[in-house]
This record gives structure tokens, sequence and C-alpha cells, in this order.
């Protein structure tokens, strides 16, 4: 008898297999394809994996040109829907071959929707069954992984699996659906642009107009703030007059002149102690706030590192909405682990003398506990040692004493006019000392005071200021409120971001809409304002909550999605052109704003542009061809233009970003002294190789050398088919 376990990435296929395996496993790879073979308490097994998704959702009878909605769809094999899923045919075949040779099968997929999918579509489509057992983990540790294997259970988690399905079908009927009737929308002027939307797009986009029509409508009112800046051998003290922010001039002057000879006196002192309570333990939105906040890694970055993390079992499972740690964790165990850490040696000794007791809070997941640290050895660096340390220190403060903070406040009479200082110390660090390097708390002590006391050399000064407007939301701060709205999932926030950024809805991290994101919703709101629902959105995320609990079954779910989305179509089908032609001029001019740097530097008529050319992105003025002004790009890089000018020659730069890599600061001045550097290095390299000076090809392939290039292609190819032809005609 032998058995397959599908697991979800290489990675840990290989955690399993050496977790399980009585003596070391032995590694193979079927094509591109790694696999397992192990024997575990004198079983054979096999470990094979998948590269995340292998199969997705297509339109089961395409027809000619667009239509919507689309409902009519089946699951076929990943690279059949994309083209970037190209990779993932290898692993299918591989599974396909270990299947012929199992008698029993196990999924070890990460234990959420989407491994529960992955899991299942492997069984039904590859091992061609309705069932097997599951393994549930929350680390890949050898231990709970061996304890995740003798106690897997024995049939798949069909309402997780369920839910998850109908997941995937809802976005796909909003995403193909919307998106379509956007394009055609679009079309339907005369122009052509591919826009996107989907069942939570959507509404996110409206409640960042919704922020940014609350910027827009603001007005400024004028206030003043009176404060008061005195000594005591030789400390200074600043305190603030009890009114606080004022906002009638006459009484500030009033104020003003009452205190023209100031007098100050303490009238009044005293004190109070404020227990500051450890954090709760992180979930991912948590997570990717504080990160985002400390160390600005943007929030799908920060899932990246975490489930990087994960799989070297270094932390738990990421994608967790809980804040709570069950007992059966036995924590005490990992925070002994982490005691052979020097960092966390200290605090690791006095947490092991106390009764481990975590701070939770509210939030719970069924699936998996908050994020904490296995105790495994870990060599990190980077972006992942930070977040690591974050998610350590972050889980040792919960099981922390409370801190403790002294507040000494000063009553000051300043010629009968109330003024307050305040000096806030820390008595009892508790916590504090383990979280210290991610505090951001002030520490101002107040010189020894007594009451009736009189304060030297005192002056009254007067702020102008003005009320500001609501604060954009950040890339964290909208993820916490798609949190607290109920829309999108944990794993999906962060990338329904992406694509608001990436279709350019929004721009800069301090979130912006674009006109062309205004506009869409404006319209969509005025002709179609379902798209934009929230509360429709949160109803079929609840509705999925009731799948997975068993209330209601996925057929229910989908055929009031079919019924509620056509409803919604119809309604766009009758204002199409309406919404194309805002959705048109908006288009043009968030494009020409996005891409445009500054004024040309040359002729200081035009401005200069990012520009579409034969041989990709450049920068020219818009003024040709009056003005030949150009700058050259870096390739493979996706450019956007920002209001920030070089360092070392203060010229204009773009941000380019590059898959995999950090963005950087691209200087557009090639005699920019960096660059010029550069080239006189590589000169010198090849020079010392007896290389000739490297010369930049000027030749430019045309329409005609390219197709004199495919038609000699096409010619032996021609050639090579007539000679198999003849071959085999010889041979019959």
């Amino acid at each position: 008898m032998v058995e397959l376990i599908f697991t979800e990435k290489p990675a840990q296929a290989e955690k399993i297999a050496f977790a399980l395996a009585d003596i070391a496993p032995t590694k193979k790879a079927l094509g591109k394809a790694p696999y397992f073979e192990l024997t575990h308490n004198g079983k054979d097994i096999l470990v094979g994996c998948a590269v995340g998704h292998l199969f997705g959702l297509k339109e089961i009878k395409k027809k000619k040109g667009w239509d919507y909605p689309v409902f009519d769809i089946e699951w076929v094999e990943a690279h059949k829907v994309r083209k970037n899923q190209a990779h993932s045919k290898p692993y299918i075949e591989a599974l396909k071959k270990l299947v012929k040779k199992a008698d029993s099968f196990t999924v070890a997929c990460d234990y959420d929707t989407e491994g529960s999918v992955i899991g299942f579509n492997c069984v039904q489509f590859i091992a061609k069954k309705k069932d097997a057992r599951r393994m549930k983990f929350s680390t890949l540790t050898k231990e709970e992984l061996v304890e995740s294997y003798k106690n897997a259970s024995k049939h798949l988690d069909f309402g997780v699996i369920n839910a998850g399905q109908t997941r995937h079908h809802l976005d796909y009927f909003w995403g193909i659906s919307l998106s379509r009737a956007l394009t055609l929308a679009v079309k339907s002027t005369g122009a052509f642009k591919l826009m996107t939307s989907g069942r939570v797009q959507g509404p996110t986009l409206k409640i960042i107009v919704e922020k940014e029509k609350e910027i827009a409508k603001f007005i400024p009112e004028p206030y003043w703030e009176i404060n008061l800046e005195a000594e005591v051998k030789k400390h200074k003290i600043e305190a603030y007059h009890k009114e606080g922010k004022i906002f009638d001039k006459k009484k500030v002057d009033s104020i003003l002149k009452n205190t023209k000879d100031p007098k100050a006196i303490i009238s009044k002192l005293s004190e109070r102690e404020t227990e500051s309570k450890p954090p709760h333990p992180f979930n991912l939105t948590n997570l990717q706030t504080e990160a985002y906040s400390l160390f600005h890694i943007s929030p799908k970055e920060t899932l990246s590192i975490a489930q990087e993390l994960y799989t070297k079992g270094l932390i738990s499972y990421p994608r967790t909405s809980s804040q709570k740690y069950p007992a059966a964790l036995e924590l005490g165990k990992i925070i002994k682990k982490l005691q052979t850490v020097k960092d966390y040696k200290p605090h690791c000794e006095k947490l092991l003398k106390t009764k481990l007791v975590p701070n939770e809070g509210k939030k719970s997941d069924p699936a998996h506990p908050a994020i904490y640290a296995t105790g495994e050895k870990a060599r990190t660096a980077g972006k992942n040692k930070k977040i690591y340390d974050l998610i350590v220190r972050r889980m040792l403060s919960t099981f922390a004493e409370p801190a403790k903070r002294k507040t000494i406040t000063v009553d000051i009479d300043v010629n009968q006019e109330p003024f307050v200082a305040k000096g806030t110390t820390t008595v009892k660090k508790g916590w504090h000392e383990i979280y210290e390097p991610y505090l951001r708390l002030k520490e101002l002590q107040l010189p020894q005071l007594e009451e009736a006391q009189e304060l030297n050399s005192p002056k009254v000064t007067k702020e102008d200021k003005e009320t500001q407007p609501p604060r954009r939301y950040t890339p964290a701060s909208i993820l916490k409120e798609m949190d607290k709205l109920n829309i999108g999932t944990k794993a999906t926030r962060a990338s329904i971001l992406d694509a608001l950024y990436l279709r350019n809805y929004i721009t800069d991290t301090s979130i912006t809409a674009t006109e062309l994101g205004m506009q869409a919703v404006e319209a969509l709101e005025k002709f179609c304002p379902e798209i934009l629902d929230t509360d429709l959105t949160r109803h079929f995320e609840e509705e999925m909550e009731q799948i997975m609990e068993d209330k209601k079954t996925k057929e229910e779910v989908l055929e009031e999605a079919k019924k509620t989305l056509t409803e919604t179509l119809n309604h766009f089908r009758e204002h199409e052109q309406e919404i194309g032609e805002v959705l048109v001029k908006a288009t043009r001019k968030t494009e020409y704003k996005l891409n445009t740097i500054a004024e040309c530097p040359k002729c200081n008529k035009g401005v200069i542009q990012i520009r579409n050319g034969r041989f990709g992105k450049f920068v020219a003025c818009d003024q040709y061809p009056e003005c030949k002004n150009t700058y050259s790009l870096p390739a493979n890089s996706l450019i956007r233009t920002q209001d920030k000018k070089c360092k070392e020659c203060d010229f204009h730069t773009v941000l380019a970003i590059r898959s995999g890599k950090r963005p950087f600061d691209y200087c557009l001045n090639q005699e920019c002294p960096p660059k010029v550097e550069w080239r006189k290095e590589q000169e010198k390299k090849r020079a010392e190789k007896g290389l000739p000076p490297y010369k930049r090809s000027t030749k430019k392939t045309t329409k005609k050398t390219a197709k004199k290039k495919t038609t000699k292609k096409t010619a032996k190819k021609k050639t090579a088919k007539k000679s198999t032809t003849k071959k085999v005609s010889k041979k019959k």
C-alpha cells in the first residue's frame, strides 16, 4: 500500500517529507517537478506538490466577441487559462504519474479556503477521487507535522472547500462580467481601454473616493493656541492655555492682554498612574498595519515575507484573523527555545518564572491561532529579520506584565489665566521592556515643583493654526477599513489594492483617487450603484461563512448571485454609452497627469512625459517635432512619475519598479555623476580584458527586416515539412 500526500508548494513538500521520514527521504523529480519517497512507521509514502493553484476557472463556450454576464464556467488546468501559469503544467503531469503508484491519498495543503480548494482539485481532477484524508496544521515544525499526520481526519473539510469554491465562482462572475461591461462601455464611444472591476474592487474604490470628496469639501478654519514658556532652576517648562484650541479671535486678544506682564505661579500639583495592558497577539491585518507604520513595508510585501517565514518553519500560518493563543499550543516550550537567542534570553527567563497567560483580543479564527514564532533556529536578514523580530517581540509581550506610566499635571496661574503643563514617565516597564524597539512613547520628566512656587522668566505666545482636512488612507489603514467593513479576505485585500493602483484608479502611498477613479465612481453611482455597494459585498461574505458552517449550500448562494448580477448588468446596459463617455474623458486626463514629469528643460514650452515607443517606454517632450528632447528609461521596469529630484545633480527622477526587487529612483540625466562614473568603470574593465570600447547598436529592426526574417523562418519550416513528408511516403 502506497500513500500519496498532496502539498501546496515544493518547500512544504520537503518539510513534510523530512518530518515524517523514519530515515532521510529520497528526493526525486519528474521533469521539473520534485517529489519525495519515504517510509513512515513502515508505510511507503510519496509526497508530491502543487505550485499554488493548478486549476482555474474558464468560460465553457466562449462566443465570438465579448458578452456579459458570464456564468457558464468550469475548472480547467491553470496553464490553459493564463499564459503566466505555464510553470504549473509540469507539476500537474508529475502528480498524474504519482497518482498511478498510490492506493490512498492525503491532502496536506494550508488549512484555509485556498489550500482546501487546491487540495480538493488535486483529489478530484488528478486522482479522480471524491474524498481523501486531511492533515491540519498551523506550523511546519516536525513535531506538529507528525502529530497532524497521526491525527489526520478521514474526510476532507467540505464546508471550507465549498466556501472556497463559491468565492472563486463569485469573484469570476463579478470580475469578468464587470470588467467586460466597463471595457465595452468605453468601446461603445469608439475608443478602447481595458477596464477592470470586481466584487470587492468597486466598493473599495468607492471608500477611497468618498474620502477624496470629504477632503475636497473641507474648508479650513483658523484657530489659535496660547502657550507659556518658563524656567525652574535652569529647566524649561512648556505649558498651554486650558482652553486649548481657541476659535474666537477676540478671546485670544483678551488673554494676551491679560498676560502682557506675566506672573506665573503654580496653583495645583496632581499626579495619576495609568496602567498600559500588553498588546494583543498579531493577526495578519495587525501585522501588516504595524509593519507599514514602523518600517514602511507594504501590506503585500509583509504578507509575502510572513509566508516565507512560515514556509521555513519559523512562524505559524500568517493568514489568520485570530488574536488568540489556545492553551493547546504549549507556548511555554516555544519560549524555552527562544531563550537560546541572545536578544530574547533575558525576556524569556523573566516570563518563564510567571504564569503564562496572554492578553488576547476579541477576534478568533476557527482554522488558525494568532501568529506566533515557533522557536526554531532562525537565519534571517534585511526585511525578513525585521518582520521576524517584530513577531517574536509581539508574541512575548502578550505574556508580560502591564506597564505603568505616571503623569504629573501642573496647574499654573498666569495673571488669573489658567495654564497647564504635563510630564509623563514610565514607572514600571512591564511589556515595554520587550517591545521597546517598536514603542513610540515620549518620556517627559518635569523638574521638582511645589505649589505656590513662582516660575522664572515667563513668556506667553500665540500660535496661528488651521484645522486640517481628514487624512487620506495609507495602504495599511485602507486594509483596516476593509477588515472593519468585512469586505474581501485577509489574504486578498492587499492584491485588490494593487489592482486599483495598476489600473490607475488610485495613486501614491497617501492614497489619492485619480480623475479616472473619481469619475468611474461618480458614473457608476449615478447609473449603476449596485456595483459599488459595500453592503452587497458584505452580504456575500457572510453567506460564504454560512456555507462553511453548513447553514447554506454553494448552489443556493450562486443562484442568488447570478440573479443579483444579471439585474445589475441589465441596469448597466441601459446607460452603457453614457458611462463609456465619462470613462474615456477621465482616462485621458488621468493618463496625461500620471505620465507628465515636469516642464521641458530644453524648450521651456512643453512638458516631458513618459511615452510608448516601438522599442519600449521613453521620455520625450510633448512639443515634438518642434522639440526633440528625449530621455531613456531602464528596461523591464514599471515606471511611475514622482515629484522628486536627484540628490547628485538636481535633475528630474522617475520611480522604477522591477519584479522581486526594491523600487529605485532613476535619474533621467545621462550626465549625472554616478552614471558617468559607472560608464568609466565599465570602459576600464573592458580595456583590461582587451575589449574595444562599448558602442550602443544603432541598428533598428524595421517592419521590412522583421518581415524578411519571419518569411525565411517560415520557408525553412515548410522545406523541413516537405522533406519529412517525402521520407514518410518513401517508407510507405
